[in-house]
């Protein structure tokens, strides 16, 4: 705690707050649920700034906690992070309920300092049952949610890691998307090979042609996926070699009295932040 370096001060008139009281209260008894944000110092090593979470700082401050886990960011967005920060995912709170449950904190007081019922806590509880470790892994730090899980658990496991790895490419976590992938699975992929597939409003026919469909999209994507991949990288290399020839003064002077045009598109191109090569940081 003595090597985070808080951005500002939370007002006495924050603390008399009931959200102030509520993040104390469940600290108090449950423990940290959602670590604080921080970046690592620039000139001063082993020094954090605090990204996120300063309000949980000053409580665990106020209970004299020496150390406390904290998400490391890459990036140093200090003034615009907190409209950026990924909040915990849903898999990061199911493994976070199984600590304090492994604690001693019964599912119950969770409930109660959460203010959420029981039966919502045991859900979380039991999210991951039935999903392979390959996919949690996918998923670990994306969006997807319980019911997203919950179709995951209708299909094998080799299938579970291409609705995940289709479901990361296209940014898509919804129950929908998951729902029209399990219907878009072959009979043999399927847990339960009759009530899997329902999908109201679609004939068997229907759902054959989607799963033909479904199966071509997805070879379509992983080929544009890869070769995507590819051209980046070759109009990154080519962006860096038109900034070492504008670089060079003779060059410019050439093509600003012979082609002033080609010149200023040049120009537009090497000026273009989205083809930028990786950052110190990254």
């Amino acid at each position: 705690m003595t090597d985070i370096l808080p951005m500002r001060k939370i007002a006495k008139i924050a603390k008399a707050t009931v959200k102030y009281r509520q993040i104390a209260v469940s600290i108090r008894q449950v423990g940290l649920i959602e670590p604080l944000v921080v970046h690592p110092q620039k000139g001063e090593a082993g020094k954090f700034m605090l990204l996120d979470g300063n309000v949980r700082y000053e409580v665990l401050t106020e209970l004299e906690i020496e150390k406390v886990k904290c998400l490391v960011a890459l990036d140093d967005e200090a003034f615009t992070y907190n409209h950026k920060v990924s909040r915990v995912s849903a898999i990061q709170e199911h493994f976070m309920i199984m600590k304090a449950v492994k604690s001693g904190v019964s599912e119950a007081r969770i409930a109660e300092v959460l203010d959420i019922d029981v039966a919502s806590i045991r859900k979380k509880r039991d999210m991951l049952a039935g999903i392979c470790s390959e996919v949690i892994e996918l998923l670990k730090e994306k969006r997807p949610t319980a019911a997203t899980f919950a179709q995951l658990r209708k299909v094998q496991p080799m299938r579970q890691i291409e609705m995940a790895e289709l479901m990361s490419a296209t940014n898509n976590f919804s129950d929908s998307y998951s729902k029209c992938l399990v219907a878009a699975t072959a009979n043999e992929q399927l847990i339960d090979k009759e009530a899997s597939r329902e999908i109201n409003g679609l004939s068997s026919i229907d759902m054959a042609r989607m799963e033909r469909e479904m199966d071509s999209l997805s070879k379509d994507f992983r080929k544009i996926d890869e070769d995507h991949g590819k051209n980046v990288l070759n109009l990154v290399i080519a962006v860096g070699y038109l900034k070492s020839l504008l670089d060079n003064a003779p060059i410019v002077r050439y093509l600003a009295s012979s082609y002033p045009e080609i010149l200023t598109e040049l120009q537009k191109v090497v000026a273009s932040r989205l083809l930028e090569g990786p950052t110190e940081a990254e």
